[in-house]
């Protein structure tokens, strides 16, 4: 399974302690030069990242079509345009990505994504954790991950929780 991330799900998942998730969810996961060295920067704040410098199961890739991540910069940052283009490059099985907008352009290039709350959801189904609502409540506490109740209700009741 091929299998692309851009920086924000990385990083939120890193925030909150729960980084494991995706090497047993998917194994191998790939970001683009560009969201390695947005994960990276975060050392410049401060933040230990020695989890994700060690993490042997993140593969960072050079996108080879530059100009087509370049245009998306109208409307995303570096990270998620890179992201995008390099999952269609890979023929990715899936693209971990958050953000609206960004959800919107890999849809139109036809692309399968999967969220944080997806994941979670992944993971329960998986067995990989038991439930999904102190996940998601970790999130809202600790990345500031804003969700709306109807939101957090219909995730809970996908959940069966």
């Amino acid at each position: 399974m091929i299998v692309v991330s851009d920086t924000s799900l990385i990083s939120a998942l890193f925030r909150i302690g729960e980084l494991h998730l995706l090497p047993r969810l998917y194994g191998e996961i790939i970001v683009p030069f560009a969201v390695m060295g947005e994960l990276l920067e975060l050392e410049k704040s401060g933040v230990d990242i020695g989890l994700i410098k060690q993490a042997t199961w993140l593969v960072s890739i050079k996108v080879k079509e530059q100009k087509q991540a370049d245009h998306l910069l109208q409307d995303l940052d570096v990270g998620e345009a890179e992201a995008i283009i390099l999952a269609k490059e890979l023929n990715a099985d899936w693209l971990l990505i958050d953000e609206s907008k960004g959800r919107k352009h890999a849809k139109i290039e036809g692309l399968h994504v999967i969220g944080l709350l997806g994941v979670f959801l992944l993971a329960k189904e998986n067995g990989v954790i038991t439930d999904v609502k102190p996940y998601v409540q970790k999130l809202i506490s600790i990345a500031n991950f804003r969700i709306t109740n109807e939101l957090f209700e219909r995730i809970l009741f996908l959940a069966k929780e």
